[in-house]
């Protein structure tokens, strides 16, 4: 029986592989990281101009115009760049600053003078579109200008800018339904679908994030891509350095009850970079370092130390340290970036690029406020880093290829060795309530974490512009990632032996204590694209599917997990099937007159669930235990035979271009959420009840954003996003119906709001500049309440409607500050940075359910620890100024 279902599996693997690779078959794909442009040339009377070279010297990409005048280039590097317009007997044309957008068309015209004479030439300066008319969907396309105006320090918080995201989470979807890319190729951990980088804003050439609908060259994700492309040398040797501090700056005690002490160098930063020729025939080279530290704001005492003996029983209470002032959150930060590009084969580019994160880090619990020392610390080290090949065939065809190596090694513990003496010198955590309200007083933590990800990811693809109107993409990805994680070395747990209680180490015990585990399964994608602008009507269409394959086992039998009830079928290991889904994609943008423009999209999106949850406690052999009671007493069991997750999108908006400066952005969305990763309850032939992750969760989201644009005129620019929007469901996390159940509640579904559920939303971002000035850019975000469920007591069955309560809304304004100056070949400034100027307290954060105010509770000397706690408050006022400086 068993040889029979192996072979079975077998052949439906095969028989899916089969599918899949028929697919591939199609052609391969990268995710866009270099832009296009399109245009028209004609003379004055308006007449085509023919055979018009068209050039980017800096790129060396050119083309000539067809018999309508039209031309079409590819595979341009995000940024501004400069285009010159060449015929015989007529006046050279050249623009500047024409701004290319990755995975965008950007339209430039022009209009050639005729002459008999030797005359200068004209240059003039391009002007990116207010509102881009063609596109079918909401992308923002951040350049490198923006963000180095604004108060941001990384990637993320770019993101959390734009309309439609509450938190990191895009249009009500849950965390982890992003993909992160950098120059198009994915930076996402499999073990739970997060950012697997930090990148600086000094890496930043350009940031796409796309908060809709997107095509079908993207995929493992169900509400929003964000894409990096990272700087590039040229032919100029360039030079940067930048350097920063400060602090936090605010009024001690009140709400906060923390003493404030300025601290100018508890915030540190410096950046340096470097660009240019190599020296070797057409190959360039960036690279860029950051040393990054950070104190938080809240420090503890050092009253205390791990291996103190205090006297709990008699409350003799014996402190030894040195009552140091400690920060109890701290970060310290090293990463940078290499590229290597060559172009010295006609019409290939190749290049390498590795970045890499080095992170040391301490999470803030205030319980630890006396004994900071017995807090866990948390090590990151992550690098992504491959070959790309680009190759040219033509001015309108073009390949890539890709193999990257994504690798990420997290670490969460007090000691890296678990044999280490000063765990048995510290013992367990203790404290005693009748101590300043119960801190931990002597021992350490002894939780242990290790997570590991290997990863190569091997892409390309095919794009070809068949012709003025009609371009096609074709593309696959496969994925074959390493997945580590578990307790390394082992668990520490206190066991009497002869009477004496004495700390043990458990290793390699399954199930109690299984060791770190390892899995590898496999991922992939195959797309098709099309996009068709035909008289300003824009349609982009395409397919996508996706592979995975768990490569595990569940048992055959769920009613008999442990093969130990006799008298009842066997259970055996089962190997898991092979996922395979096919997602439509669809937008079209119609234009209703020359600065207006009605866009529909609609779109089917799958993704996996984090692969930590689908494999974690998936050795179901500890059911052979199981008994009739609890059935969370063994917690979630991971199932790795899950179905992806799947989200159905539907998009309509409007936009018109008001004038050559303003310009407005509407749309209307709705997602229908199923499958989400969510808990059943699986009863044994005994009736005895386990829990089991399966695809059981869902949810809605209805909403609409408006997007103003003002284009700098003057001294003054700005945008302005609102959004409204209603996010429900039956669960805002995965383990939230066996909570439910523990506590006596209703397991039965039913749709709430979400936790994330911000119903009003609105970002506002003023700059006042004059170039080569200064500049001085504000962004103001004021959110509506998240929801939260109160409660009538702190006792027991005391709680309301889930999340029916509102939680109090809040504003932030963040500064950012810069004068500048040019000293010959080189310039440079100075600028500072205000964040949370008005020194908010609150900001969605955590309330008290029984007051639903974050500031005061019904009963104080029940939640008195949480009243002490300043972590349960926005971070306060942080000040830091700087100066840069770098070759023009």
């Amino acid at each position: 029986m068993k040889d029979r279902l192996g072979r079975a599996g077998t052949r439906a693997r095969a028989a899916a592989g089969a599918v899949f690779v028929f697919l591939l078959l199609a052609g391969a794909a990268l995710a866009g990281t270099t832009g296009k442009l399109a245009g028209r040339v004609v003379d004055r009377q308006k007449k085509p101009l023919a055979g018009v070279n068209v050039a980017i010297p800096a790129y060396r990409l050119g083309a000539p115009t067809d018999a309508d005048g039209k031309f079409v280039l590819l595979n341009i590097p995000p940024g501004k760049c400069e285009v010159r317009f060449r015929l015989m007997g007529y006046r050279p044309f050249t623009v500047r600053d024409v701004e290319i957008s990755a995975d965008n068309t950007t339209r430039q015209d022009a209009v050639l003078e005729d002459t008999t004479l030797m005359m200068q030439e004209i240059v003039v300066e391009a002007r990116r579109p207010v509102v881009e008319l063609r596109a079918t969907s909401n992308v923002a396309n951040v350049s490198r200008e923006m963000i180095r105006s604004m108060p941001v320090q990384e990637i993320q918080d770019v993101v959390n800018l734009q309309a439609g995201v509450v938190d990191g989470h895009f249009r009500g979807g849950r965390s982890g339904e992003v993909q992160y890319q950098v120059d198009g190729v994915s930076v996402n951990n499999p073990y739970d679908n997060t950012n697997s980088l930090k990148l600086d804003r000094s890496l930043l050439e350009e940031v796409q994030v796309i908060s809709g609908t997107f095509d079908a060259e993207y995929g493992q994700a169900m509400s929003g891509v964000v894409n990096a492309v990272l700087t590039r040398g040229g032919d100029r040797l360039k030079a940067n350095f930048e350097t920063y501090g400060g602090g936090f700056v605010y009024s001690g005690g009140d709400r906060r009850r923390t003493d404030f002490t300025l601290r100018p160098s508890a915030i540190q930063g410096y950046q340096a970079s470097l660009s240019g020729p190599t020296g070797l025939p057409e190959t360039y080279f960036v690279v860029s370092a950051r040393r990054g530290v950070f104190d938080d704001y809240v420090y503890g005492y050092r009253l205390f130390r791990p291996t103190d003996r205090n006297d709990f029983e008699r409350l003799i209470f014996r402190p030894t340290g040195d009552t140091a002032r400690v920060p109890l959150a701290w970060s310290r930060e090293w990463s940078g970036v290499v590229k290597l590009t060559n172009r010295s084969i006609r019409n290939v580019e190749v290049s390498y690029q590795a970045i890499f994160n080095h992170l040391d880090a301490q999470r803030a619990e205030y319980k630890f406020f006396l004994l900071p020392e017995a807090q866990k610390t948390q090590r990151t080290r992550s690098v992504v880093h491959g070959l790309e090949w680009t190759h040219t065939l033509g001015s309108r065809t073009v390949y890539k290829l890709s193999v990257r190596q994504n690798y990420f090694d997290y670490r969460d513990m007090a000691y890296d060795d678990i044999y280490d003496p000063r765990y048995d010198a510290a013992g367990v955590l203790k404290g005693d309530d009748n101590y300043q309200q119960g801190p931990v007083l002597q021992g350490v933590d002894f939780g242990r974490f290790t997570q590991r990800t290997d990863a190569r990811v091997f892409k390309g693809s095919f794009t070809s512009q068949l012709s003025k109107e009609h371009q096609v993409k074709f593309g696959a990805e496969f994925q074959l990632p390493k997945i580590v994680f578990g307790s390394p070395g082992g668990y520490l747990r206190y066991l009497t032996e002869n009477g004496v209680e004495q700390l043990k180490r458990k290793v390699n015990e399954p199930p109690d204590f299984p060791p770190v585990r390892e899995y590898r399964p496999v991922q992939g994608a195959a797309y098709a694209q099309e996009e068709l602008e035909w008289n300003d009507l824009t349609v982009h269409a395409g397919v996508r599917a996706e592979y995975f394959d768990a490569r595990s086992t569940i048992p055959s039998d769920l009613e008999n997990p442990a093969d130990s009830i006799s008298g009842v079928p066997h259970s055996h290991p089962q190997a898991t099937t092979v996922k395979l889904t096919v997602a439509p994609r669809l937008g079209v943008s119609y234009p209703v007159s020359e600065r207006a423009a009605l866009f529909f999209a609609y779109g089917h999106f799958y993704q996996m669930p984090g692969l930590g949850n689908v494999f974690d406690n998936a050795d179901y052999s500890i059911l052979a235990r199981l008994q009739a009671g609890d059935p969370g007493q063994f917690g979630v069991f991971g199932n790795p035979d899950i179905r992806p997750e799947k989200t159905v999108q539907y998009q309509v908006g409007y936009k018109q271009a008001v004038s050559d400066r303003f310009g407005v952005d509407v749309n209307l969305f709705y997602k229908d959420i199923r499958d989400l990763l969510g808990v059943e309850f699986v009863k044994t032939y005994t009736q005895a009840e386990y829990a089991r992750f399966t695809n059981v969760d869902f949810g809605k989201v209805l909403g609409t954003t408006l997007t103003l644009n003002l284009r700098q005129k003057g001294l003054f620019s700005g945008s302005l996003d609102y959004t409204w929007q209603m996010a429900q469901g039956n669960s805002s996390d995965p383990r939230e119906t066996l909570n439910r159940v523990l506590n006596k509640e209703d397991r039965q579904p039913r749709q709430v709001p979400l936790d994330w559920d911000q119903r009003h939303t609105l970002n506002l971002t003023a700059t006042m500049s004059r170039p080569g000035q200064f500049a001085v850019t504000g962004i103001l975000r004021v959110a509506s309440g998240q929801p939260y469920t109160p409660t009538t007591s702190v006792n027991f069955g005391g709680g309301l409607g889930t999340n029916s309560g509102i939680k109090p809304a809040g504003m932030t304004l963040d500064l950012r500050m810069e004068r500048q100056v040019r000293m010959g070949g080189l310039a440079g400034s100075a600028f500072a940075k205000v964040l949370n100027v008005f020194d908010t307290r609150y900001f969605n954060g955590a309330v008290f359910p029984t007051s639903g105010s974050p500031y005061y509770s019904r009963y104080p000397s029940a939640d008195v620890v949480a009243l002490n706690d300043p972590l349960r408050l926005y971070q306060p006022r942080r000040i830091e100024v700087g100066v840069s400086l770098g070759t023009r």
